[in-house]
């Protein structure tokens, strides 16, 4: 009896949090596919009252666009692509036990995690290394994650040492072993280290807004982040001169700022929720299970 009462209540707060989840995503999925004028008026909760593609509309009327998803794209993949084989190799370099200095190296790195040095100074570094306004800004300051370094040091020493004896045995050197005995068997930590890399990569706006001045390099987040507030400024401008008349207005307009926000995260969270269920296997289990026997 006590282990059913447990197991009802288990599930009773599974499924409380999945709904915590689930229902604000179809409010803002009703919302982004529902004409603001009627989205203002209210009652919208989980299901469009009518279907548009106007606040969709809107978002790609931008003439940069194309332009801002090619970026946002290209700084992903090269990115998380080239931050998690660097990471990794540090990381694979620090857990070894007889490296000199090792111990020392990792106090360096983790003091990185405590203290940084602000804004403006971080701006004239990038300043001083001809970064700002370049498109590897986007990359090559995020190439280290202190944090992700970490965790692929962590799971590293996981691994039997007598792997990578064998490899030596016949003939690998470290790089050698690193490509082809430690990152196959890395799978797991790759894919959830490079989901979180990919996301912090395609969200990242902050980077655009502030160190890059070309329109021709900033990313889709920072564009569309702009949007947003071009938006909301036009929308409180125009209501503040409406006064009582707020309703009246609505009438000539489609678009709202509330709305195209709804529609922006539809368009920014979409790929993220695609590539997603290919990595969720490697969250729950490794392929290390079997592969040792002594």
């Amino acid at each position: 009896m006590g282990e059913r009462a447990f197991r009802i209540i288990n599930y009773a707060i599974i499924i409380l949090l999945c709904l915590s989840v689930i229902l604000p995503f179809l409010n803002i999925f009703a919302l982004a596919f529902n004409p603001g004028k009627d989205a203002e008026r209210g009652g919208i909760y989980f299901w469009p009252r009518i279907w548009t593609l106007d606040n969709f509309n809107k978002v790609f009327e931008a003439s940069n666009i194309a332009s801002a998803f090619g970026i946002s794209l290209f700084r992903t993949i090269v990115g998380t692509v080239s931050s998690v084989v660097l990471t990794g190799m540090a990381a694979y370099a620090l857990k070894s036990k007889t490296l000199p200095g090792g111990k020392f190296f990792m106090m360096l790195i983790f003091f990185t995690m405590l203290f940084g040095g602000g804004t403006i100074p971080y701006y004239m570094l990038l300043s001083n290394l001809h970064l700002t306004n370049n498109i590897w800004v986007y990359v090559i300051p995020s190439l280290y994650s202190a944090w992700n370094l970490i965790i692929f040091r962590t799971f590293f020493q996981q691994i039997h040492p007598s792997l990578e004896e064998s490899a030596r045995i016949d003939g690998y050197n470290d790089l050698s072993i690193f490509m082809r005995v430690i990152m196959p068997l890395s799978r797991p930590v790759i894919a959830v280290i490079g989901l979180f890399t990919a996301v912090g990569h395609w969200n990242d706006w902050f980077t655009g807004a502030f160190f890059v001045r070309k329109a021709s390099l900033r990313p889709l987040s920072t564009l569309l982040q702009e949007m947003l507030t071009s938006a909301e400024a036009m929308r409180n401008t125009l209501y503040q001169a409406a006064g009582t008349n707020k309703y009246q207005l609505l009438d000539k307009i489609q678009v709202t700022g509330n709305s195209l926000k709804m529609a922006t995260i539809i368009v920014v969270v979409a790929p993220i929720i695609i590539i997603y269920p290919f990595v969720q296997r490697y969250f729950a289990k490794g392929v290390m299970i079997g592969s040792m026997k002594e």
